[in-house]
């Protein structure tokens, strides 16, 4: 008895199909890069202006083997960490204040919303008044930056707990501590992580500006002095470390969702 090849049962390879489909988020990026390379090498893209991508991965690569980079890649996960941790807690702490209570929300979602239409960056002149030209004002402007999103995002979420479930169990004897610990804070938990997703993103925004406050390290730091020296391949570096900064911050926030968010029935694992 013979048999064909494909029934011995050795497993084939992915398709191409399927490797189409599980990279195509990466096929727009990978065109633009490579149309950019072509028009810096043909000459239509001025190296002065915007240099090219092999330019500013040669640059990349130099700058992390010195060791300058992950020097000031250092210096600014820190000052985001920083101000993040600071936002976050004072947007949780306001969120749960204004969310939980009436009186609460009186007290204090009036101000955050006029604050919150405030331009934040313009502050920085009384951000050095305030607080000096060292790390203060740049944690102080990341952390300005980030409570709004979880604090709008936070409340929004527990007030938008079904209130079907709350008198349910309400009835079943709940305390309000249990209620708002069993109930109130894992329905909003989905908003909390919209939010934070969002606060991430302005924190590394912030960042960008606080880093220009008399800096003498960090990313936005390192970018400042390649302008006046015309280095757009080492700009396009920071301008890169800080894309691929914040996407791993979201896609951390995306695998903690797919973590504590599989208890709800809209969940799509894939």
């Amino acid at each position: 008895m013979s048999f064909a090849p494909e029934t011995i049962g050795v497993p084939s390879g992915p398709s191409l199909e399927a490797l189409l489909a599980r990279h195509r988020r990466f096929l727009t990026p990978v065109v633009i890069v490579l149309a950019w390379q072509a028009g810096s090498s043909l000459g239509l893209i001025p190296s002065r202006l915007v240099a090219s991508p092999a330019e500013i991965a040669a640059t990349f690569w130099d700058l992390t083997i010195s060791g300058e980079l992950p020097r000031h890649l250092l210096v600014s996960l820190a000052r985001v960490t920083a101000g993040l941790a600071i936002g976050l807690t004072l947007g949780i702490v306001f969120a749960l204040i204004a969310g939980l209570s009436r009186r609460g929300e009186d007290a204090v979602d009036a101000t955050l919303q006029m604050a919150r239409t405030l331009p934040h960056l313009a502050l920085v002149p009384l951000f050095i008044l305030w607080f000096g030209i060292g790390e203060a004002p740049k944690v102080a402007l990341v952390a300005l930056g980030s409570i709004f999103p979880i604090y709008l995002n936070l409340f929004a979420g527990i007030r938008g707990v079904d209130g079907k479930i709350v008198e349910a169990a309400t009835t079943l004897g709940l305390t309000r501590s249990e209620l708002v610990r069993h109930i109130i804070l894992p329905g909003a938990l989905p908003s909390f992580l919209v939010g934070l997703r969002y606060s991430i993103g302005v924190a590394w925004l912030s960042l960008v500006v606080g880093e220009q406050i008399n800096a003498t390290s960090g990313i936005g730091y390192m970018a400042m002095t390649a302008r006046e020296f015309l280095r757009t391949d080492i700009i396009f570096v920071a301008l890169i470390v800080y894309a691929i900064l914040g996407l791993a911050a979201d896609q951390i926030v995306r695998l903690i969702e797919r973590t504590v968010l599989v208890w709800r029935p809209s969940f799509v694992k894939e």
